[in-house]
């Protein structure tokens, strides 16, 4: 009996130890309202059940509640305006050396044009409609026909606009040689400015990028994998993972519980290894994931949560935040 008791002593202990090193009840106070960020910055909305990889978003929006197209400078300076810190945008390259700002693959879905992006040059992409193919009411009206000629912004062209202001790029790519390519454009800005920005997306172009650019803050699918699977193991004892440092963290809001720590243990040792956390809406295991997005969203937060929050809506949500400590 005396080993047993012994054993089951030392798992007591062993729980005491755990419990004491990632209580939130003892964590430092986190200061601060939740940093915003505004994905695609600020944009027309759409149910999210069904969603798929080649779905089409453009074609079931929500009634618009603003006149703002993902994507555009209009809407990533009408983001910051409503509250953003932070605003996300995609990327591809162009045939002729550019980097264009838009979501999709191929530009069939939302523009007047047909085929894949990265294989049209700027010109071409200049001159599409990218508001053409949006409709709420399955085709029977498009708000935004007409309105969006010209309004695919290259990469150089908001880096101009928003000298002083935070983004996240997005790589939709797997090609490594475009990570090449994005490092050779981002190295010609100074070293304060690339600061400003965090590159996320696929290994293998991140791995390229940082690479070339190790100052970079990059943010690899496998590696943000890594970082979580790995804490989930080891956290428990307040260690940090490598693939945790110096990035940024995607964390949906159904699965936060499972971190050691969560919320303020969690999002201190985070900040204290130089990376940013991102709160998601729930993952359900398709292929779309939503944001914070509505005031119930919001209510779920845990208390005094100051981490970031991930939005498709930050004129809605910055409101119901902005009360919080600064």
């Amino acid at each position: 009996m005396r080993p047993l008791r012994a054993l089951l002593a030392l798992l007591a202990l062993l729980a005491v130890v755990v419990f004491l090193l990632n209580t939130t009840l003892l964590a430092p106070a986190m200061e601060g309202r939740p940093l915003l960020l505004a994905h695609r910055g600020l944009a027309q909305t759409f149910p999210s059940e069904g969603i798929e990889s080649d779905t089409c978003t453009a074609t079931r929006i929500r009634p618009p509640e603003h006149a703002f197209l993902e994507n555009t400078i209009a809407s990533m300076q009408a983001a910051f305006a409503a509250g953003a810190d932070i605003v996300e945008f995609d990327v591809h390259p162009t045939t002729d050396g550019h980097f264009i700002v838009f979501h999709d693959w191929t530009v069939d879905c939302r523009t007047n044009g047909k085929g894949i992006t990265r294989e049209k040059t700027l010109a071409e992409l200049k001159a599409l409609d990218v508001g053409y193919g949006y409709t709420a009411d399955g085709g029977a009206t498009f708000p935004f026909r007409g309105l969006g000629v010209g309004l695919m912004p290259t990469l150089d062209e908001v880096l101009a606009a928003f000298p002083d202001k935070r983004f996240l790029i997005h790589i939709k790519s797997r090609d490594a040689a475009e990570g090449r390519l994005l490092a050779a454009r981002l190295s010609r800005l100074p070293q304060d400015a690339r600061r400003r920005l965090t590159v996320y997306g696929h290994d293998a172009p991140l791995t390229m990028l940082h690479g070339i650019l190790p100052d970079m803050r990059t943010a690899a699918r496998g590696a943000i994998k890594q970082c979580l699977v790995r804490y989930i193991a080891l956290g428990w004892s307040g260690f940090v993972p490598d693939d945790c440092r110096n990035t940024l963290l995607l964390v949906p809001s159904n699965y936060a519980w499972v971190l050691w720590g969560w919320p303020n243990r969690f999002l201190a040792r985070m900040r204290e290894a130089g990376t940013e956390v991102y709160l998601l809406g729930p993952y359900d295991g398709g292929d779309f994931t939503t944001g914070i997005d509505t005031a119930l969203d919001v209510g779920r937060l845990p208390e005094g949560y100051s981490g970031g929050i991930w939005t498709n809506r930050v004129h809605a949500i910055a409101p119901l935040v902005a009360g919080q400590r600064n």
